[in-house]
């Protein structure tokens, strides 16, 4: 397929002049003459270049590749069918949809963009983190860093000692055996060629712990009410966790949120002045 330049660039210019700063999380300010956001705002949210961007909206510059396009995609908060419409547009094929896609749709990242002072993250069916709020980055760490298998945070915890840093040991028995039942779910709807079935091959290898939970055949074991972390500057966190799904892609937004006037709400206050630190 052939990149088609006026198609994508008018595609591109209708978008960016529909979207305002607020639906984006961005502050609009005093001095804004144009009707949309700015070529260098929508650059940023697209992780790119101002120049690369603005050549696209001129009809010029490389083809994007299908990372570039994806990466557009979620910037300008498109749905699936204006992102596979972009696709098109670009001269690629439109990746696949539903549980192995990692297009957040716009609806979960306009919540997402409104969480700016909350914990939050929108993950997909096998734990990877697709975004994540600031603060949830300065509660986690950056989870959006991690590529292969190490993208699942149960795939984590079997392989990287380090990850159960983060929580409170009495809880790591809990969430050995949710993440086993869950992965074993998961591996069962979507079948033996999927890639939960592959990590549960992969965790079969390397993991006397996991082989050993894995032949109990537990599922159905959910989250705990309160999840609670330590984190390396300010302790103990016991957070609520509030879960959203986008049936559409399987994903699932998580907010952690602390009682008012609790030790935890003010360790959350103080976190967002530290900001993020280098944990998970």
């Amino acid at each position: 397929m052939a990149i088609d330049r006026a198609g994508l660039a008018a595609f591109l210019r209708h978008r960016r002049e529909s979207l305002q700063p607020e639906d984006v999380g961005l502050p609009r300010g005093q001095r804004r003459r144009t009707s949309g956001l700015r070529r260098e705002e929508v650059a940023a949210l697209c992780h790119m270049s101002t120049d690369y961007y603005a050549r696209l909206e001129r009809e010029r510059g490389p083809q994007p590749s299908p990372q570039m396009a994806a990466s557009i995609a979620q910037g300008l908060h498109l749905s699936l069918e204006e992102r596979d419409h972009l696709f098109r547009l670009v001269g690629i094929g439109p990746p696949v949809r539903g549980s192995a896609g990692d297009h957040v749709g716009p609806g979960l990242l306009r919540i997402l963009d409104r969480l700016a002072d909350t914990p939050a993250e929108v993950v997909g069916e096998l734990g990877e983190t697709l975004c994540q709020t600031p603060l949830g980055v300065a509660l986690t760490g950056d989870t959006t860093r991690f590529t292969g298998p190490e993208r699942s945070m149960g795939y984590r915890w079997f392989t990287r000692p380090e990850t159960r840093a983060l929580y409170a040991p009495e809880d790591h028995d809990h969430l050995s055996r949710m993440f086993t039942s869950g992965l074993r779910e998961i591996a069962t709807l979507r079948g033996p060629g999927s890639r939960a079935a592959h990590y549960a091959d992969l965790l079969l290898e390397r993991s006397e712990e996991f082989r050993t939970l894995w032949d109990t055949h537990e599922v159905g074991v959910g989250p705990q009410p309160v999840k609670r972390f330590l984190h390396p500057e300010v302790g103990l966190l016991e957070l609520n966790c509030h879960s959203l799904l986008d049936t559409d892609q399987s994903h699932r937004l998580l907010v952690y949120t602390a009682a008012p006037g609790s030790e935890s709400y003010e360790k959350l206050r103080l976190l967002s002045v530290i900001g993020t630190q280098t944990v998970g």
